[in-house]
């Protein structure tokens, strides 16, 4: 079976940060990494070269593909900031219709153009929900 090509590395989520060249979207990254932390309780980890990822839970799919996924995530893109909602926006439409301006993915990518845009406080229980679903789904053990 052939491993995931994002996996936690060491590399520092600091100095990724750091790194971005937009100052509003290092402002950003830095409110994300409070909410996400808070929400999962997880402290952030690079998950290859450009995605901060929270907490992670082990999945496996009836086809017998398994691994180990981040619990919630961003990643400061150049066109958007990409949140990871990875338990997916099925049955949210009513909380996405008071998010704000975003554009979304089936494999549960949220995109936005910075946080100013949105409603941090539905943002927040989108990645609450998607963290409390994941981990009711897939309990560690």
């Amino acid at each position: 079976m052939a491993e995931l090509k994002t996996a936690p590395t060491k590399a520092s989520v600091a100095k990724f940060v750091a790194a971005v060249e937009d100052e509003a979207r290092r402002a950003d990254c830095a409110v994300l990494m409070e909410m996400m932390e808070r929400v999962t309780g997880a402290t952030p980890v690079m998950w290859g070269p450009s995605i901060v990822g929270f907490g992670s839970y082990h999945y496996r799919y009836a086809s017998g593909r398994e691994g180990d996924w981040m619990l919630a995530g961003f990643s400061p893109r150049k066109r958007d900031l990409t949140v990871y909602v990875m338990a997916g926006f099925q049955g949210k439409e009513k909380l996405l219709a008071r998010l704000g301006r975003h554009k979304t993915s089936a494999g549960g990518c949220l995109y936005l153009k910075r946080l100013a845009d949105v409603d941090l406080a539905v943002l927040e229980e989108l990645v609450r929900d998607s963290v409390e679903r994941l981990r009711r789904a897939h309990p560690a053990g």
